[in-house]
């Protein structure tokens, strides 16, 4: 009876410190997955915030009201909506100096950045940056554009006017937007696998 009662004891005693182990295991994990998600975030505002802290426009006297037939300025800033499978995402077109051409190519440092999101065959998606020196080409999505990040929920940008308005949606060559450039640019980022999703924001004031 003694041996029974004190291999009863024991096995109380096992199971807690299993128990124990296992919570500390398992919350260890999701710190690690938690602090993957931050620094995949703070890699990609990162980047953005450098790409349009150096954001290239044309300016007056050089710039002029473009008229209905006129190609499009090579240095508007274009933000829409897109839907990919089913979800909608925002891009991000604009020129910035934020780029180092090849040693042995001369030219403009001025480059056409593009930020979108693109599905992948297993249903997530990964955000996109699109990086091409002038003559700028149609745009068009590229299995060899840098991924920013990975596992996507949403993406949003929201733009502020000169007079503290805010839209979704702004195109510099337009007369929604008054063929004027945001006076800043907020970036709205969730990612993140499975149900454990992060948001993050930032806001760019533009120069």
């Amino acid at each position: 009876m003694e041996i029974l009662i004190a291999i009863l004891i024991l096995s109380v005693v096992v199971t807690t410190v299993l128990a124990s182990f296992n919570m500390v295991f398992s919350t260890t994990e999701a710190l690690d997955r938690d602090a993957a998600v931050y620094e995949s975030a703070r890699i990609c505002l990162s980047q953005m915030t450098a790409d349009l802290e150096q954001i290239h426009i044309t300016k007056r006297p050089l710039y002029r009201r473009p008229e209905p037939d006129d190609p499009p300025d090579p240095y508007r800033i274009e933000g829409v909506t897109e839907d990919v499978d089913g979800t909608s995402f925002a891009q991000l077109r604009f020129a910035s100096r934020n780029h180092v051409p090849p040693p042995d190519r001369g030219g403009s440092r001025i480059a056409q950045i593009w930020y979108y999101v693109q599905s992948r065959s297993d249903g997530s998606f990964v955000l996109r940056r699109s990086d091409l020196l002038y003559p700028y080409p149609e745009l068009e999505k590229d299995p060899a554009d840098a991924v920013l990040c990975a596992d996507v929920k949403s993406l949003a940008f929201t733009y502020t006017d000169q007079e503290g308005s805010e839209v979704d949606r702004w195109n510099s060559d337009q007369d929604d937007s008054e063929q004027s450039t945001p006076s800043a640019v907020h970036v709205r980022l969730e990612i993140g696998g499975g149900g454990n999703s992060r948001l993050f924001e930032t806001s760019v004031r533009l120069p």
